[in-house]
């Protein structure tokens, strides 16, 4: 029988977790020799101490802070699966669940309004019957402009979709389809597609031209509709864009997917709570329009790269051995922006290639901002109509609105669409359910929907769920499910990073810490995982702080903090460097990389850990303290072709604010200076002996300007407009000096 075949396969990787495991036993080891090695020098007698005790605390302190880091990342490494699934095998459409696919915008000058609507649109094409698939579009800016041109996309929507339906398209986003290759999609062979095809270019450079107009009129009136609506002070706008006549639908007939607009009410009064409280929106406006059963959450430039993902993700959502646990399917983020060198590693391929895999084998992947269909009542909970639960008890909870109170029910069908037709009163009860008051003393944002407590809504939110019991899939399938761009310059890479580890951090030093709040409600391993991701950005920037400055100024100043060569115990550290670099190198090429890929990544993450994850710490840390407030900027999704180009050709692009050019180019001075100084020092004193004590330190020294190279050539041998500025190599140096002077005299 059909019904009898799995829907879904789950393959554990036994030879990764065999290498995982002996590189974790054999890297273990030595870690415990290099721990008795640091800790026998404080047994020493004072007098017989040749060397500094607080350069030898501190970098000792830097190696157990690396050293928990790697142990840490272990637990993503000890039992990595894939999965198959058989969409094929799913019951008839009439008995899918509905689906509702939120989309988040915020910016029209930060995120493309024609990359908007195309992600807009992709999601109406989804393979999934039309009369259950909801598509709400939240513009948190609160732009005229993205309304209008929501009505557009509707419009092209009824000449697209049927399109694709009709010649099976797979690439169901317009411009990906126009702009790319063709050889996996349609009959290319027969004159009447060669012609559909040719009208619908047209059709859609006609859009995009009209997006056009629509941008330039607004242009004009720009200054004087600032004053009337600002982006973080307007009303809540809710409309269906379903009743947005459309004469080519009504020609064609074709089934449409609901399409909403929502604007959620911004006053300066009430804090937002910025993507989360979007969504939390989304959440309670979809309740009284659809209340489908799962969600899709999309960020605006996330179009859909194959139609089937829904069908896929329902493997599991509809399976009722694995249902009644698991919250959310997530696929993977795969950017269509990578250039083959990506020098700032913008795919992100550690998390999505390898440690996501290891936690799907743990209890499941970490909710990762967009692209997972999640289960609506692991997010609101479920209520039956025999559970006679008080009714004021969930006014407090859910806010003062009857209707939405409705929607809790399992039985409840929405009544907000009758024949087409929106119902006006309805309309109005969901523009309160948008205000910015309405969440006044509920419990949203603590309890229910998604979490506000960090601005890592995503990462709090599925914590707080495998927390409740909840279980979650990672589904890697050979064709990207979606596809979206990333971060192509060293300014977007530093902004994005930095939001991140604020709001990591801030969740690793609140009472949440999931070392802490995690073993007593999920396994040990999966709490691990969860802690490797709030704590990295402080375990990377604080050793590598001291891996860049105590051994070069201990090098300068004739202090060995490492083994001779000759000592049996420099092999612990030769075996170190060598295994870590081994395994990085190794999981880089299974999952496709190229040498120069290990290169690059080694590059980025020191330069990261020295000012992305040191400044979102300091970040997360003066919240902490009450001396700042939380913030939250949007990543630039607009493409600067210049900066593109030089991400292509694997250069380095500067352009950023001076906060994070600084550090790095004082780390470079500093170590520039070590090395020469302490070179020259040694072959001055002509003594054999220093050359072996200091071979470790002039190797870090030399490793880290070999690596970091491209800083040096921006420093120094680079002319456009992209290099370091004179202006910040100057401040550098001034800091540089600072610390040879202050270092030197505090450490010897």
């Amino acid at each position: 029988m059909e019904n009898s075949l799995p829907l879904h396969l789950c393959h554990v990787h036994n030879f990764s977790i065999i290498i995982n495991r002996s590189y974790a036993v054999l890297h273990s080891i030595a870690i415990a020799f290099l721990i008795y090695y640091r800790v026998s020098f404080l047994f020493h007698e004072t007098r017989n101490r040749t060397i500094p005790t607080f350069p030898w605390l501190l970098i000792f302190a830097s190696e157990l802070l690396l050293s928990f880091a790697w142990l840490l990342v272990q637990a993503h490494r000890w039992r990595p699966v894939s999965r198959t699934v058989f969409p094929e095998r799913l019951p008839s459409d009439d008995k899918l669940p509905a689906i509702d696919v939120f989309i988040c915008t915020a910016d029209p000058n930060k995120e493309p309004t024609v990359e908007v609507m195309n992600t807009v649109i992709s999601a109406m094409a989804l393979d999934y019957p039309p009369e259950k698939l909801h598509v709400y579009l939240s513009d948190d800016g609160g732009s005229a402009i993205t309304l209008r041109v929501t009505k557009e996309a509707w419009n092209f929507a009824g000449s697209w979709l049927p399109f694709c339906r009709r010649y099976d398209i797979k690439t169901s986003c317009p411009e990906a389809y126009f702009s790319g290759s063709q050889d996996d999609h349609g009959d290319f062979k027969c004159s009447e597609f060669k012609a559909e095809r040719q009208k619908m270019e047209e059709k859609y450079e006609k859009f995009k031209e009209r997006v056009r107009r629509v941008r330039e009129e607004h242009s004009k009136i720009a200054e004087a509709a600032a004053a009337i609506n600002n982006s973080g002070d307007h009303p809540s706008v809710i409309e269906v864009i379903q009743d947005y006549p459309n004469d080519e639908l009504q020609q064609d007939q074709v089934k449409m997917p609901l399409l909403v607009y929502v604007s959620r009410e911004k006053r300066p009064s009430h804090h937002h709570n910025f993507k989360a409280g979007a969504l939390n929106v989304l959440l309670r406006v979809s309740a009284m329009m659809s209340n489908s059963s799962y969600i899709l959450v999309l960020d605006c430039d996330m179009y859909c790269n194959d139609p089937t993902s829904a069908r896929q993700a329902m493997c599991y959502l509809c399976d009722p051995e694995i249902s009644p646990s698991l919250a959310f399917v997530l696929f993977p983020q795969t950017f269509r922006n990578i250039s083959k060198d990506d020098i700032y590693d913008s795919q992100i391929r550690f998390i999505f290639k390898i440690n996501w895999h290891g936690l799907d084998g743990l209890g499941g992947p970490i909710m990762s901002g967009t692209n997972f269909y999640i289960k609506r009542e692991a997010l609101l909970g479920s209520f039956s109509t025999q559970e006679g639960i008080d009714l004021m008890a969930l006014k407090r909870s859910f806010g003062e609105s009857n209707e939405f109170i409705k929607t809790l029910r399992q039985d409840y069908n929405p009544t907000l669409l009758n024949g087409g037709e929106s119902s006006s009163m309805l309309l109005e009860e969901v523009k309160i359910l948008a205000s910015c008051s309405y969440e006044n003393r509920t419990i949203w944002g603590t309890k229910v929907g998604f979490m506000y407590f960090s601005v890592v809504e995503d990462y709090f939110t599925g914590f707080t769920l495998h927390c409740k019991g909840w279980q979650s899939v990672y589904l890697n399938p050979p064709r990207p499910q979606f596809l979206g761009t990333s971060p192509t310059n060293f300014n977007d890479l530093s902004i994005q990073w930095t939001r991140w580890a604020s709001g990591l951090v801030q969740v690793a030093i609140s009472r949440f810490c999931p070392l802490i709040y995690g073993p007593l409600r999920m396994s040990l391993l999966q709490s691990m995982c969860y802690a490797e991701v709030a704590f990295f950005p402080l375990l990377y920037c604080l050793p590598l702080w001291g891996f860049a400055l105590i051994p070069q100024l201990c090098l300068l100043n004739g202090i060995p903090l490492y083994p001779e060569v000759s000592d049996q115990n420099f092999s612990i550290y030769l075996f170190i460097f060598l295994s870590s670099l081994s395994k990085h190198l190794y999981e880089i090429l299974i999952t496709g990389g190229e040498i120069r890929t290990w290169k690059n990544e080694w590059r980025i993450w020191m330069i990261k850990s020295v000012t992305c994850y040191s400044y979102g710490s300091l970040d997360a840390i003066l919240n902490k303290l009450g001396m700042r407030e939380v913030s939250f900027l949007p990543t630039n999704k607009v493409t600067d072709d210049e900066q593109f180009k030089r991400y292509e050709m694997g250069i380095f692009d500067f352009q950023t604010a001076t906060m994070f050019l600084v550090p790095l180019v004082t780390i470079i001075l500093v170590n520039i200076a070590s090395f020469v100084g302490g070179v020259v020092r040694i072959m001055v004193s002509d003594n054999g002996d220093h050359w072996k004590k200091m071979v470790g330190q002039i190797f870090l020294s030399s490793y880290i300007l070999i690596t970091n190279y491209a800083v040096i050539e921006g420093m120094i041998i680079r002319k456009d407009k992209a290099k370091i500025p004179s202006s910040v190599t100057l401040l550098s140096a001034v800091f540089s000096v600072i610390i040879l002077s202050l270092g030197s005299a505090i450490l010897c």
